[in-house]
């Protein structure tokens, strides 16, 4: 908790000091949207090149989502040297987990914490390179002739791909032997700063993209939903595959939005969805039997002198790739976006972006008994605001959710769309709101107690 208002604290200062930034969305009447959605004035110092450069860091550490609760079993050991690609742990509860190695390179640190948590994985570069081959023949097969999924399952689940898919209700890992009812393919991207993957799907992807969209109609018996920007289509029309356009302000693109307004998840009905590049990934393993070396990253903020556009390894070095840019002075380095990111050391497992922000070490000083009294009252009530709706999209009955999250009524929440929506989906009415508790932890808590009854 202590980490999220630190958080929030440094991303309003920042944009305090960036009058600039705020000129800018403001004289493009885009503040608070001329449709669904917010827009937070943050600027970065340049817009981001079109064209991305590599950046294969000396160091790269695997970081775990606390949700995924993995409890590790290393498939190596410390001092291996492992391909690119080649698995290095899995679940012991659920051995379909499987995570893999980031990059081609010695095993520098393997440490297991407590309750066989992962503590530390870190990888260090050598000189040859190499990948790890599966055979995917047998999925591909499969496929072409629709004679079934249990190739595609196991090889998607061999690879680490698998993990790539989240689960709604509840923002899991989908368990093994799980059926979607529809799964949503994130094409687009609106968080604050957020490169459009559209950048990342160059001319030799669309056929990947077309293959891995057609393993997802494999993988599920209902409709594929295709999220993207208003821009020229991305796939081709296929049979069950619809296609979604959303607007630029966030939070239209994010998948719990869109999966509520189109295909809401039930407790008895599982919505998947995966990101865009992910799905290409699928393709191109079952072509090739590889899983892609780099991935589009945007470098952006402003605690940067110039904002990038690179291509890095996964759990790549976050340090490594910003100390070129970095303004003089201290910085706070997040992996992701500002609004659902974390501070860390290592690129995280599904974000593509890194932002920087300026750190100011001074903090305002307050009288001992105005604190105490801050301690002891109780929460500010949340104001009914326009701002509150378009931060939940404008298309649900945000307060009538707000509320029955606040009080602890898990079925009114649920009946809202609670089971649609993970934490990322309420960070922006955090930030709109600055409330305590957040709610994406009421949210989480919520979920949480419904996924025990079930």
């Amino acid at each position: 908790m202590k980490d999220c208002v630190g958080r929030l604290q440094i991303v309003k200062r920042a944009l305090r000091e960036d009058s600039s930034g705020w000129r800018r969305m403001r004289g493009d009447r885009d503040i608070f949207g001329l449709g669904r959605g917010l827009s937070i004035p943050l600027s970065t110092p340049n817009p981001l090149p079109k064209e991305p450069e590599t950046l294969i860091t000396d160091e790269a550490g695997l970081s775990v989502n606390a949700l995924a609760d993995l409890r590790a079993e290393p498939l190596v050991s410390q001092g291996d040297i492992v391909k690119q690609g080649a698995p290095v742990l899995r679940d012991r509860r659920h051995p379909e987990y499987v995570i893999t190695a980031p990059m081609a390179g010695r095993v520098t640190a393997l440490e297991i914490g407590a309750g066989r948590r992962l503590s530390s994985m870190v990888f260090a570069a050598e000189t040859r390179q190499q990948q790890h081959r599966y055979d995917a023949r047998a999925a591909g097969e499969e496929i072409a002739g629709k004679t079934g999924r249990a190739a595609l399952r196991a090889l998607l689940q061999e690879t680490g791909l698998w993990r790539r898919f989240n689960v709604r209700p509840f923002g899991r890992i989908p368990k093994g032997d799980a059926k979607p009812a529809a799964i949503f393919v994130m094409a687009v991207d609106t968080r604050p700063l957020a490169a459009s993957p559209r950048i990342a799907l160059d001319e030799g992807s669309a056929v990947a993209l077309q293959r891995g969209i057609a393993a997802l109609g494999t993988l599920c018996a209902g409709p594929v939903f295709f999220c993207q920007d208003r821009g020229p289509d991305i796939v081709q029309e296929m049979d069950r595959l619809h296609i979604i356009r959303v607007g630029d302000l966030h939070p239209a693109g994010l998948a719990g939005h869109r999966v509520l307004d189109r295909f809401p998840a039930r407790l008895d009905r599982q919505v998947w969805d995966i990101g865009v590049d992910d799905v290409v990934a699928i393709g191109e393993l079952l072509e090739e039997g590889t899983l892609p070396t780099t991935r589009l990253v945007a470098v952006v903020g402003p605690g940067l002198r110039a904002s990038r556009l690179v291509r890095c390894q996964p759990g790549a070095d976050l340090s490594e790739i910003c100390y070129r840019s970095l303004k003089p002075g201290p910085t706070v380095i997040f992996s992701g976006s500002v609004l659902d990111g974390a501070q860390a050391r290592w690129l995280g497992e599904k974000d593509r972006q890194v932002t920087v922000l300026p750190r100011s070490d001074t903090k305002p000083q307050r009288h001992w008994l105005d604190a105490a009294l801050r301690r002891a009252s109780r929460p500010e009530p949340i104001i009914a605001t326009a701002a509150v709706e378009e931060a939940l999209g404008g298309f649900m009955p945000g307060m009538a959710l707000l509320r029955a999250l606040s009080v602890g009524d898990d079925e009114a929440a649920a009946e809202l769309g609670a089971l649609s929506l993970v934490e990322a989906d309420l960070a922006m009415v955090d930030y709109v709101t600055a409330a305590s508790p957040r709610f994406s932890d009421l949210l989480r808590a919520a979920l949480d107690r419904m996924e025990a009854n079930t």
